[in-house]
């Protein structure tokens, strides 16, 4: 009986070790990551703020990314943006935040466009977002700009002409 104690002891530590589960703790570094995307995250109240960043356009203009959603019970709407201490122009003068109705900004279930005009950001670079609710307090965001290309590429309108021409078949 101690033998197959003993065994099934054995077994479990090595599944353990084997797996990491246990090893590591509450400092594991798979425990520890805040941000898995390009796009910065907030919190104001109930209302979370998630992926938001700007997508420069080919006229100087960005494109904003971002996802919006209100998990209190109490109605709140998203009155303002701010990139750079400039206005963002909204595809509507408010947004209202009902419980669990996302606002997203950008991509294939996008209900909402924001662009920030003659902003001229270089791609890389990080802007101050201010975000601003009826009754939430404001959050301020450092959101970094990416180029349109890539996964962006179709983020504004339509994507860039690639700099490398394509071939063309030839009779």
């Amino acid at each position: 009986m101690i033998k197959k104690t003993a065994g099934l002891a054995a077994i479990l530590v090595s599944v353990l070790a084997l797996s990491g589960c246990g090893a590591s703790g509450s400092g594991a570094p798979t425990r520890n990551i805040k941000q898995v995307t390009d796009g910065v995250e907030a919190q104001s109240g109930s209302i979370y703020i998630r992926d938001v960043l700007l997508v420069s356009q080919p006229d100087g203009s960005a494109a904003l990314v971002g996802t919006f959603i209100n998990e209190g019970t109490s109605m709140d709407a998203l009155t303002g943006i701010t990139v750079g201490g400039i206005p963002v122009s909204l595809s509507a003068a408010q947004f209202n935040l009902s419980q669990n109705t996302p606002i997203i900004f950008s991509g294939d279930s996008a209900n909402a466009t924001g662009t920030v005009p003659a902003l001229n950001a270089t791609p890389g670079t990080r802007v101050d977002v201010v975000v601003s609710f009826a009754h939430a307090a404001s959050v301020t965001l450092s959101a970094i700009v990416r180029a349109k290309s890539d996964y962006f590429a179709s983020v504004g309108g339509a994507p860039v002409a690639s700099a490398t021409p394509t071939p063309s078949a030839t009779n």
